[in-house]
């Protein structure tokens, strides 16, 4: 009798055939998942939500319009790290394996290896470069249009205009880049023991790979963030853990499983 099992060391192999339906079946075994393990979404959700509002509100209360509008801008950058408990989620549900809150929360420290905490880290020095290049965008914009830091009513001149088209093409540049990297690498650090730099690596192979259906799903999510955003980020209570588990699908579906025959 020969036995098929995954090899979780074996070097990551990308798929190309990606398709638009492959999307849409990701986002149904998301809300799957979040249907049926709805505390561990709200959870990994509410701590986004809370942290969003804190960092939001401690700026607007102290008027620092310049810094709160490009955190606010950039805080979805940090979510793919908020997810990695998501993929955890949909992996021990994938297997059939119990669920418990200290394997889930323990899935931020990965296999032992530290590596998902380097992406972390990696994550939150791209979310501070984004805050300051758009500060920087948004400082030089008031100095042009004769404004004050408290006012926002320059937004609506010319050069507020302007100064939005810029940032909004700088911030969609950076957001796709980064997309590239984590997209597959995070929920990659939660399944196999690969380093970050692999994970990385295959995380733009299949990118490259599947370019526009990939393109796609980034607008989607950007999409559904920003739209789950507006209320107070209320929205990304259900948004986000379903984006989280369906990222986790899309994953298993661009990285072909590796498998030994004994």
């Amino acid at each position: 009798m020969v036995e098929r099992i995954e090899n979780q060391s074996a070097p990551p192999e990308v798929a190309r055939d990606l398709s638009f339906a492959d999307l849409r079946e990701a986002l149904a075994a998301g809300w799957s998942d979040f249907r049926n393990q709805p505390a561990f979404g709200l959870f990994f959700a509410a701590i986004f939500v809370v942290g969003g509002l804190a960092l939001t509100y401690f700026l607007v209360g102290r008027g620092e319009y310049t810094w709160a509008i490009p955190a606010a801008a950039g805080f979805p950058l940090l979510a793919p790290f908020t997810a990695v408990g998501l993929y955890e989620v949909s992996r021990r549900r994938e297997l059939g394996l119990a669920m418990s809150w200290g394997g889930i929360l323990g899935a931020v420290r990965g296999r032992g290896d530290e590596q998902i905490l380097a992406m972390g880290v990696i994550i939150f020095v791209a979310f501070g470069f984004w805050v300051i290049v758009a500060h920087a965008i948004f400082s030089i914009a008031i100095v042009e249009a004769g404004a004050g830091s408290e006012s926002l009513a320059f937004l609506a001149t010319d050069t507020g205009l302007i100064m939005l088209a810029i940032g909004s093409a700088v911030g969609a540049v950076m957001a796709l880049v980064f997309y590239a990297i984590t997209v597959i690498s995070l929920p990659m650090l939660v399944d196999r023991e690969v380093d970050f730099l692999t994970a990385i690596i295959a995380s733009l192979a299949a990118f490259r790979a599947n370019a526009a259906v990939m393109i796609v799903w980034a607008a989607i999510i950007a999409a559904l963030l920003f739209l789950a955003m507006v209320p107070a980020f209320l929205g990304l209570l259900v948004v986000l853990p379903v984006l989280g588990h369906a990222t986790w699908h899309l994953y298993r579906r661009a990285i072909r499983p590796a498998v030994l025959s004994i």
